[in-house]
């Protein structure tokens, strides 16, 4: 049975200097959907969020975070105590190796950043945090939906991967509609058309719900 969920939201800022960063389209609204609807299901929500403009769901517990660094380190510290996590947070890929700390001056000569890899939440889930829970991660896609979200579910260990084509203008980072596919590490497949995010987040909480009953 499933009883406390932690939920990741939003997007994460990789700093350049102290003005400008690195991040993504990332609103936050499917992860906070998910926490409401978790909220108010009975469920007991540690919402750990990047930067968004969101009010907090009534009832969520909220830890605020800026960096990938920063949530990674909230999800080691807090993932022990929780039954499920739904990883949605949109979290950057890569961030600049050296951050000046002045603001960098424009010049005619442009300007070379040098990223390196952000540490990979999901996969230290059970690699190195060894979580026994239920796993539910996000896979934002621009192709190969089908085919992606399968080898991430597997790559993850992944008890759910829910999948969406974020390069349609309809759904995804700046709407409030989605269209998902969940799949399942048992082999099904549940297609959630194009609804709001609230009705999109029962969805998936259903399928979350129904695994842990089990």
């Amino acid at each position: 049975m499933i009883v406390r969920i932690l939920i990741t939201a939003g997007p994460t800022r990789e700093a350049i200097d102290p003005v400008r960063y690195i991040s993504n389209r990332s609103s936050g609204r499917m992860g906070y959907a998910l926490a409401a609807e978790a909220q108010a299901r009975g469920h007991h929500v540690l919402l750990v969020s990047g930067p968004v403009t969101i009010n907090t769901p009534e009832g969520c517990r909220k830890i605020s975070v800026e960096s990938a660094d920063e949530m990674f380190d909230a999800v080691a510290e807090n993932i022990d105590e929780v039954d499920a996590a739904i990883m949605s947070a949109a979290v950057s890929d890569y961030a600049p190796v050296h951050v000046a700390v002045e603001k960098i001056k424009k010049n005619d000569q442009g300007l070379m950043l040098e990223l390196a890899k952000t540490r990979d939440i999901l996969a230290a889930v059970r690699e190195k945090f060894h979580f026994q829970g239920l796993l539910v991660g996000f896979a934002a896609e621009t192709e190969n939906l089908r085919l992606n979200a399968l080898k991430k579910l597997k790559q993850k260990e992944c008890d759910l991967m829910v999948a969406n084509d974020v390069s349609r203008r309809d759904i995804g980072f700046d709407s409030d509609y989605n269209e998902v596919t969940i799949f399942r590490a048992d082999g099904h497949e549940e297609v959630i058309s194009r609804q709001l995010k609230k009705v999109v987040a029962c969805a998936i909480l259903d399928a979350l719900d129904d695994l842990g009953s089990k």
